[in-house]
């Protein structure tokens, strides 16, 4: 059995993970607020779960893991953009839906075993509630149902402050039917023009918070093994969700291990609307960025540490991914994936360490392709991209005369060589005489030049790509 290691947010320690039961490995990642495109940023979390699922489902079987992950429809900023475009709130939740899913897929990243919506669990939502009521852990005000922060003494353990610590240094609703000021919304009323249900407390919709804990809940139980999502969740959504879990279910648990993946910046600086340096994972798609390269470059950093998106890490990955099918286009898988990836992924999600070990097998088209797909690359169907950077090829003039691509590359070479004498640095000459091998041309050095012979295995349209890289 494979040893996995987990950094668990709320102890602070990577431990070993022992399931509450091997037979039925839970995990809950809390998932989209469906009212806009998912940016770069709300990817992350999804691929490092996609990760956390393949390993566990290696480990303990696939039928063994259940992954749950959420979709929150009702929500007022989901109200506020149905108020500003006159479309209905079922419009704009099952467009956006679709394209969360179009562009999750997109990344390789597998659907979950169930993806439930808040909208379909309100009866468990207030079947909570009114357990919280009962054991006096909330109060109902002025229509309002609250949690009682100052009843459950853990508060805070999660995100390791004080409750006294948080209120003065957060901003908290300023509500003057609260007791206090961190208490939060369970239940809150409708008007009109508001989504809204019949409840003990009259016509409303439940807060956010709630959300998850009724449908992990209902899904999971009142104790299973993973939950997690972004460090930006930890507080005050992830929180809450402890002290109202643990309060409906004393001694439950609720989730035992707590995973949260560090913030995404853009060329060394937040992603901000403001700054002109925001993504969608749409926007990268449309500029003809593979959503396979999106994941290289989100899994090239690890899940704890501040993840910088630049176009020259998915130029680089391109590249490499690039080289990698050229290199695997006509193996079989192995039968397993090698077992330094598998170790890689086990110590913590440690994506950075196994595509190091990738970067070693290709001497091994085999292994690389059945490795490189245990944590999502190289899939099988998803080269469309290459097909399209063929057809791009094809449309320039450039390129259509094989004899001058030849000519121009062995140029091109003799100049990189020339400069790798100069600096002792071989590298760039032994990446692109990689690539060229790779995509099935003879590469013969010598001190009278450089020479490429064309073999029945070359493949024109890949030597044109690399051309493309190595010419412009």
């Amino acid at each position: 059995m494979v040893d996995i290691r987990l950094t668990n947010t709320r102890t602070r320690a990577k431990q070993p993970f022992t399931p509450l039961d091997p037979r039925n490995v839970r995990l809950y990642l809390c998932g989209p607020t469906v009212y806009d495109r998912a940016h770069l940023g709300n990817a992350r979390p999804v691929l490092v779960f996609d990760v956390l699922v393949r390993l566990l489902r290696h480990v303990y079987g696939a039928d063994q893991v259940t992954y749950v992950r959420n979709i929150t429809d009702v929500d007022d900023k989901i109200n506020a953009r149905a108020a500003a475009t006159g479309r209905t709130i079922r419009e704009i939740t099952e467009e956006t839906v679709a394209w969360y899913h179009q562009d999750m897929d997109a990344l390789g990243a597998l659907r979950p075993d169930h993806e439930p919506r808040a909208t379909e669990y309100i009866v468990q939502m207030i079947a909570m509630i009114e357990t919280l009521i009962a054991r006096g852990n909330a109060y109902e005000a002025e229509g309002h149902v609250l949690f009682d922060v100052r009843s459950f003494p853990d508060y805070g353990r999660l995100s390791g402050r004080s409750v006294d610590d948080m209120i003065a240094g957060a901003r908290v609703e300023v509500a003057p039917f609260k007791r206090d000021p961190m208490d939060f919304v369970l239940w809150k009323p409708s008007d009109a023009d508001q989504p809204g249900w019949d409840s003990p407390w009259g016509r409303g919709r439940p807060g956010w918070h709630i959300e998850c804990s009724a449908m992990s809940e209902a899904l999971l139980g009142p104790s299973f093994d993973i939950h997690g999502g972004g460090i930006d969740l930890q507080f005050p959504h992830h929180e809450n969700e402890v002290a109202q879990s643990c309060c409906a279910h004393p001694g439950a648990g609720f989730a035992s291990v707590w995973l949260h993946n560090e913030m995404l910046q853009v060329e060394g600086k937040k992603m901000s609307k403001s700054l002109g340096n925001f993504f969608t994972v749409r926007d990268l798609l449309d500029r003809r960025i593979a959503g396979e390269v999106i994941r290289y470059v989100l899994l090239s950093t690890h899940y704890r540490k501040p993840m910088d998106w630049t176009q020259a890490k998915a130029d680089e990955a391109r590249d490499i991914l690039w080289q990698w099918r050229l290199l695997t286009k006509d193996a079989e898988p192995a039968a397993a994936p090698h077992p330094e990836v598998v170790e890689a992924i086990a110590n913590d999600l440690n994506t950075p360490g196994a595509i190091a070990v990738l970067h070693r097998l290709k001497d091994d088209p085999g292994t690389l392709l059945a490795s490189a797909r245990f944590i999502g690359l190289l899939q099988a169907g998803d080269d469309d991209w290459m097909r399209a950077d063929y057809q791009a090829l094809d449309s320039q003039s450039d390129y259509k005369d094989f004899d001058q691509i030849l000519a121009a590359l062995q140029d091109r070479l003799a100049a990189i060589r020339a400069q790798a004498m100069d600096s002792k640095d071989f590298s760039h000459l032994d990446q692109a005489k990689s690539d060229l091998t790779a995509a099935g041309l003879e590469v013969r050095m010598s001190k009278a030049g450089i020479e490429l012979l064309v073999r029945p295995t070359t493949v024109q349209k890949d030597v044109a790509r690399i051309a493309e890289r190595l010419l412009t």
